[in-house]
């Protein structure tokens, strides 16, 4: 009796956190998409907040609203490609945001060039 509940026991352990496990992919897989579609799209006769960003024309709200997502995206596991890679890239995108907010003139170039999509793109986007 003792073998079959903890077995039992087990199994279930194992299957939450497969459970868990997957979730939480998914759930980073959200908030990257989410970033993605939020900031770097917009619909169309519209500039995307990304490009609001690099031309030194977004609001003070715009970056506070852009640096909370890109700290989330950076909390999520890359979806494809190396860790150290994804935590490079997303840190880029926060200093620079960071810098900007700070009114550091050389923010919005950081910036520019960090949030060049085929960098991050042809590395951690899954196919």
């Amino acid at each position: 009796m003792k073998k079959k509940t903890l077995l039992s026991t087990t199994l279930v352990a194992t299957f939450c956190l497969a459970l868990q496990t997957s979730s939480s992919f998914a759930d980073g897989h959200e908030v990257i998409e989410k970033v993605m579609k939020d900031y770097h799209k917009a619909p169309e006769g519209t500039d995307p907040l990304c490009k609001k960003v690099g031309a030194g024309a977004a609001t003070e709200e715009e970056l506070a609203k852009l640096l909370a997502g890109y700290q989330e995206m950076a909390k999520c596991e890359p979806p494809k490609g190396a860790k150290s890679s994804w935590e490079t890239k997303n840190k880029a995108l926060i200093d620079a945001v960071i810098a900007i907010q700070k009114k550091d003139p050389a923010g919005v170039s950081a910036y520019k060039q960090a949030v060049n999509c085929k960098n991050c793109h042809s590395v951690h986007k899954p196919d």
